[in-house]
C-alpha cells in the first residue's frame, strides 16, 4: 500500500473539464427555460458545440499547464 494518497489538483484537465462542461450546461439550461421555445436542428447542434467546444478547450489548457 502506498503511504501518501495521490491528491486531484483543481488544475487536473478532467477536474477542469466537467466544471466547465457542467457550467456550459447550466448555461444552455438557464438560456432554455427564458427562450421557451422549441429545439430545432440548428438549436440542437448549437447545444452540442457550446457544450463540447469549451469542455474540450478547458480540457487541453489544463493538460498543458499540468
Amino acid at each position: 500500500m502506498s503511504s501518501s494518497p495521490s491528491r486531484q489538483s483543481w488544475i487536473h484537465p478532467e477536474y477542469v473539464a466537467t466544471v466547465v462542461g457542467v457550467l456550459a450546461t447550466a448555461a444552455l439550461v438557464f438560456y432554455s427555460a427564458i427562450a421557451q421555445s422549441g429545439p430545432t436542428v440548428e438549436e440542437i447542434i448549437f447545444v452540442v458545440l457550446t457544450i463540447t467546444v469549451p469542455t474540450t478547450a478547458a480540457y487541453e489548457l489544463a493538460r498543458r499547464w499540468q
